[in-house]
């Protein structure tokens, strides 16, 4: 199966063309901004690298959240249009969910995963999960929430636990957090193109005429337009 991965949602912008877990092409650059003039140009230069045509491709995954409003919606459209214009399948994969799939085996030493992004405004994005067989498989243990940094005690449950993503070292900075029971991994804080084709492949394709994924907003966007109105209802 060659799917076509896409990620914008937090601070890179990453691309992936994957057949059968072969990566025939790859880039993920950190941008916190500007994804919309970086994506389609890299979309196009991997299909080229691959050597593939739109047409040739059997799925089209990207992220769905949580991360940035602007960065969501602009792979989210980029996702929508090329599998319109192509007639394929869409499927939605959770920035939460990529982060703790990216976990090496031998990292988790039988401990949970959480998965956790910076929410800005002293809150942060969490969800935990536990390794499941295969490298990239992964169950989730709860649903991803959106919790004041001061409040996200309530959240680790778990006797102990590898926390990955931007929000690990603000949660370590808190009064509660306890660092014998937590282990912070070093890896990369945004989610990459190819973990996120491996998770579209392990899942049953789309129904034909499936609606497209929609975002997940764990809570109101910062910005406003005139008059006071929220753009995620739009």
């Amino acid at each position: 199966m060659k799917i076509l991965a896409l990620d914008t949602a937090l601070n890179a912008c990453s691309a992936a063309v994957v057949e059968n877990g072969t990566v025939l092409a790859h880039r993920h650059e950190k941008q916190r901004r500007g994804h919309a003039e970086m994506l389609m140009p890299m979309i196009g230069s991997l299909m080229t690298e691959a050597a593939l045509a739109y047409d040739d491709l059997d799925l089209i995954a990207v992220t769905v959240g949580p991360g940035t409003f602007t960065g969501l919606r602009i792979g989210l459209a980029a996702a929508r249009g090329i599998a319109l214009a192509a007639a394929k399948p869409i499927t939605g994969v959770t920035t939460l969910e990529a982060l703790a799939a990216a976990v090496p085996m031998d990292a988790t030493q039988g401990l949970s995963i959480i998965a956790t992004a910076d929410a800005r405004r002293s809150e942060v994005y969490l969800q935990p999960f536990l390794r499941i067989a295969a490298p990239t498989l992964i169950a989730p243990l709860g649903a991803p929430r959106a919790v004041p940094l001061s409040e996200a005690g309530a959240c680790f449950t778990e006797q102990r636990a590898i926390i990955v993503g931007s929000g690990g070292l603000l949660i370590a900075g808190q009064a509660w957090f306890d660092a014998t029971k937590y282990i912070l991994l070093d890896l990369d804080e945004d989610p990459d193109a190819v973990i996120i084709a491996k998770l579209a492949a392990s899942r049953r394709l789309p129904d034909p005429g499936a609606p497209p994924p929609a975002p997940l907003y764990l809570r109101a966007p910062d910005a406003k337009l005139p008059g006071g109105k929220d753009p995620a209802l739009l």
